[in-house]
């Protein structure tokens, strides 16, 4: 048994046009699984898709966009995989929103909800669309990128931090519900990671500097750096990891 071998797996990936959920596309393909790149915009699904193609062979990556905060987008992903790609066997929901910053005294209604529906709920949704195929062959990986700000409170993104604490109970629940069938379901927790999505908490040398100073290796974390956790999760590696929650954040919690 090669321990990290993703030969003959069929990866989804959600938010996979850029940042970590790209990293890991990237990562997973590079240890054999057929990956969906899939975001909002089909255009930048179809570039990434047609970097990986040229990297891999044609057929590595298929392009499938799709809209996190619709159900019928996210039925439509799922079947377009299972008709063209094949039965889904790995299921990475990496895509989130964040629409406001600030104290949670400021947060209205509308971005309160958005923020739980498209970073819960939909999680929810795509992997109860997925399970079903992965109970019936008794095989499947469930991941959640999820964050560790829920872990800790903040001044700034207490109702994001809310909504990714919960993503740690989801994969604790479905661990419960479909380790049975032999499927491992669980969350990865990131740091603070070069992206455009946390651009907000990064983007000036004061704030960086500030960060690096206090930080165990001095340094902000690269996307690449989640894609390992991705990977070793999905692969026969971590296949009796269940129901955790892998802090990747450098030393930050600590």
């Amino acid at each position: 048994m090669k321990l990290f071998d993703l030969s003959g797996k069929v990866a989804v990936i959600t938010g996979s046009t850029r940042g970590i959920g790209r990293a890991i596309a990237e990562a997973m393909a590079d240890h054999g699984a057929r990956v969906v790149i899939s975001s909002r915009k089909q255009d930048a699904c179809e570039d990434v898709a047609a970097a990986i193609n040229a990297a891999h062979g044609a057929g590595t990556a298929t392009a499938i966009a799709a809209s996190i905060s619709s159900k019928a987008a996210l039925q439509e992903l799922v079947s377009r995989t299972q008709a063209e790609v094949g039965p889904i066997d790995i299921v990475v929901c990496n895509a989130a929103t964040n629409p406001y910053y600030g104290p949670m005294s400021g947060i209205s209604d509308e971005q309160f909800r958005k923020i739980l529906d498209n970073n819960v709920l939909s999680n929810h949704w795509l992997i109860q669309m997925c399970l079903p195929g992965m109970i019936e062959r008794r095989s499947g990986s469930v991941i959640v990128v999820s964050s560790i700000g829920g872990l800790r409170g903040s001044t700034t993104i207490g109702t994001y931090n809310i909504s990714k604490a919960a993503d740690f109970q989801l994969v604790r629940n479905l661990a419960v519900e479909v380790g049975q069938h032999n499927i491992n379901v669980n969350a990865i927790a990131p740091g603070l990671i070069r992206t455009d999505f946390a651009k907000a908490l990064w983007d000036n040398p004061e704030a960086e500097k500030r960060f690096n100073s206090s930080h165990p290796m001095r340094r902000i974390g690269e996307p690449g750096e989640i894609a390992g956790a991705a990977v070793f999760l999905a692969a026969p590696a971590g296949h009796y990891v269940n129901g955790q929650m892998i802090v990747v954040d450098g030393g930050s919690t600590i």
